[in-house]
Order: structure tokens, then C-alpha cells, then sequence
């Protein structure tokens, strides 16, 4: 019975239609990603393809290791010189790219400097050109200031005292010194993760809306109901199959764009702290690329097979896959409506809502904290059990919601 209801999805030519968009997404992705990252030679000429990634990543190889003092300082020292020389100075753009292709390779270290030397919200491309090598003294110290400066000030009113000492805490257990390595793949898989899942849950979305009101809107309920298991392994095997439809399609889409960013970038840097680049800087989540990795594919999979259930009740319920379609549309793109509204409670709620599963990388990025039981939690681990919990809570749901439905 699973099978036939499989069967049933993909027989239509509109399903097929759907696959077909997210795999033309997948390639368009991946287009993005590989022009995006680009080698500039010594002629101060940019190159693009798979030969400029290696390129990239040889450089950014020989300043690979714990960021230390040490390594700060020279980080500087190499800057400041580059940063002197006739061709940094020139009004000629040209010249401009020539000087820029000596500083690649430490391109990623000097964005830190951007970050911790400048304000907590501030942003000065040019500060780390001004920097004294004394200054790789204040590297981590710099960090846990620029919190405290603002929260003291920006924030103020934005956080309860129990969270911003959560905050100030968690800056300061921060392990140092930090490792950095060459870790473009990661940033690329990051970088376009959130559209994937995004997509990938829509199609699905499309595929599952009619699971439940097929038979009503080819007016067949009633043979449905009328026969043997009609009202408990027909129903079942339906829920089975949105499940397996969803399962087999999120992880091969995942599982596929992954392998092939990686494949094309490199997996270097799976071990390093999120901290070490910049994107990570500011970030309350102790943890790897990998590890972020893991959080954004789980919990893009929670999030999907929420959306999924959803869908599928309401299809129950309304007989309708009109309306059922509609759900996942609804809870990706209304938050991102609602977020332009600057209200700190209003933030915490969104910050709950289930698309925040399927954009874990910016989840970690967020400030979005919770007091529970007199102990502050950050958002992700609570995303993680709430829809894991709801997820298990809807599957009887809708079996019992279908089953008792009247012909």
C-alpha cells in the first residue's frame, strides 16, 4: 500500500515537474558558489574555476595553525607592510588588485581583525592597515570588551541582566587560542544550506499537500472508506509514504549538495571553531564547522518533516490541497514579513517559529536567548526538542484526524 501511494505522488506530470525545479536549483547553487570564490594572479587579474579554488587554498594552507600572538602579530606585520607598499597606495585599481594578491592567503585572519579591533557593530575594512603589532596582545581580550561595551550601551535595553551576564560567560569560557585553516568549503556549504532546505521543503510541500485529499477530490472516499483497510493500514500507508517521500528526497538533495560543494572546495577546516572566521566571530555556540554542519542538516530535517505533517494534517482536515500547499509557504516567508518590526518580545517568538530550523547556519549567528526554570538557554537546542516533540505529538494526530473522517 506504501508503494501505490508513492506511486500516486510522482505519477502526476506536475510532481515530476518539481523534481526537476530542485535539481536546476542544486545546479544554480552550485554555479553561485564556484563563481563567487575567484584567485586574483600577480597581474592583479581575477581567475574563476576549480584551478582559482586551488589556488585559494594553497595560500590560505600556509597560515594554517593556532592563532597566538604570535601569529597575530606577524597577521599585522604582513598587512601593514602590504598595506604600505606603492601598489596598496596607487590610484590605479589595477595596481590596487596586485597588492590584494599578496594578502590572500591571510584574507580570512585580517577579517577578524576588521571585527575585534573595530566596534561590536562596527565594520572599517581599512582598520587593520593602522594597526600596531603590539596590538595582537588585546586579540581575545578585544572580543569580550566589545560585548561588554555593547551591552552597555546599543543593548542596554535589549537583554535582562541574567542575559547578558549569560553572554559576557559564555565570551569568556571561549577555549584560546583559536585554529584557523583554510575552510572555504565550509563558508560555501553555509552560504547557500538555507536556500537548499528551503526549496527543497517547498517542492515537498507540493508533493505531500494531496496525499490526504486525493480521494476526495476524485470523488472516491467512499470506495476508499467502504473497503477492508480502509480505515487503518490505508491510512497508514499514507502517512507512511509522506514520510518516506520526505526522508528519501531532503537527504538525497542534502546529502548531494554537499558532496559536491566539498567535493569542490574541500572538507579542511571541519575541525575548527566557528569562531575562527568571521562569520563566526561574534557567536555563542561553542562549536566546529562540522558541528554546524550537523545542527543545520538535522535541524533543516526537523523542520522539513514539521512542515511536512502540517501540510498533511490539513490536508486531512480540509480535504483540500489548496490550502494544504499553502502551510509551508506561510511559515517560511510570513517571519521574514514580521521581522522588519523591531520589538524584542516579538523577536523571541520568531525566533521559535519553524523556519528558524531550516536556517540553523543563522540560527548560531543570533543572539536569541530563553529563560527557562531560572537557567538562560540559547535558541537552537530548543528548536531541536520543541519540533522533534511536536513532530511526534502530529503523526497519531493525523492518522486519527484521516480515519475518522466521514465519506
Amino acid at each position: 500500500m506504501t508503494r501505490y501511494e508513492i506511486k500516486k505522488i510522482f505519477s502526476r506530470k506536475a510532481s515530476k515537474a518539481a523534481l526537476l525545479l530542485l535539481l536546476a536549483v542544486l545546479i544554480l547553487v552550485l554555479n553561485f558558489t564556484i563563481t563567487d570564490l575567484f584567485y586574483v594572479n600577480e597581474q592583479g587579474e581575477n581567475e574563476y574555476g576549480l584551478r582559482a579554488i586551488a589556488k585559494v587554498r594553497e595560500v590560505k594552507k600556509e597560515w594554517a595553525g593556532e592563532l597566538t600572538e604570535d601569529q597575530i602579530r606577524k597577521v599585522i606585520e604582513e598587512n601593514v607592510r602590504i598595506a604600505q607598499t606603492p601598489e596598496a597606495l596607487s590610484e590605479n585599481l589595477d595596481q590596487n588588485n596586485v597588492a590584494f594578491s599578496w594578502k590572500q592567503g591571510l584574507m580570512d585572519i585580517r577579517n577578524l581583525l576588521v571585527y575585534d579591533y573595530g566596534g561590536f557593530s562596527d565594520y572599517n575594512y581599512y582598520l587593520p592597515d593602522s594597526l600596531s603589532p603590539e596590538a595582537a596582545s588585546e586579540f581575545y581580550p578585544n572580543r569580550i570588551k566589545n560585548l561588554k561595551e555593547w551591552l552597555d550601551t546599543e543593548a542596554a535595553g535589549e537583554f535582562t541582566e541574567g542575559e547578558k551576564a549569560y553572554l559576557i560567560d559564555n565570551y569568556e569560557s571561549l577555549e584560546t587560542p583559536l585554529y584557523y585553516d583554510y575552510q572555504d568549503g565550509w563558508y560555501s556549504l553555509f552560504q547557500y544550506a538555507p536556500t537548499v532546505i528551503m526549496v527543497t521543503t517547498l517542492v515537498l510541500g507540493f508533493l505531500c499537500a494531496g496525499i490526504f485529499s486525493s480521494e476526495f477530490q476524485q470523488r472516491a472516499s467512499a470506495v476508499f472508506y467502504a473497503s477492508f483497510y480502509g480505515r487503518d493500514r490505508a491510512v497508514a500507508a499514507k502517512i507512511k509514504a509522506g514520510l518516506v517521500v520526505v526522508t528519501v528526497i531532503y537527504w538525497s538533495m542534502i546529502l548531494l549538495y554537499t558532496v559536491l560543494v566539498l567535493g569542490i572546495f574541500g572538507a579542511d577546516g571541519a575541525g575548527c571553531q566557528i569562531q575562527s572566521t568571521s562569520s563566526g566571530w561574534k557567536s555563542i555556540y561553542h562549536i566546529t564547522n562540522l558541528q554546524e554542519y550537523l545542527l543545520t542538516v538535522f535541524g533543516g530535517y526537523a523542520g522539513c518533516l514539521f512542515m511536512m505533517l502540517l501540510t498533511m494534517l490539513v490536508s486531512a482536515k480540509t480535504n483540500s490541497a489548496v490550502l494544504a500547499v499553502l502551510v509551508p509557504f506561510v511559515l517560511i516567508f510570513l517571519p521574514s514579513f514580521l521581522s522588519e518590526v523591531d520589538i524584542p518580545l516579538q523577536k523571541k517568538v520568531l525566533g521559535l517559529l519553524p523556519d528558524q530550523l531550516l536556517q540553523m547556519t543563522l540560527v548560531v549567528k543570533y543572539f536569541n536567548l530563553y529563560g527557562i526554570g531560572g537557567k538562560i538557554f540559547p535558541a537552537a537546542p530548543l528548536l531541536l526538542i520543541l519540533y522533534t516533540s511536536l513532530c511526534i505529538v502530529m503523526l497519531p494526530s493525523v492518522y486519527r484526524i484521516y480515519r475518522k473522517k466521514q465519506a
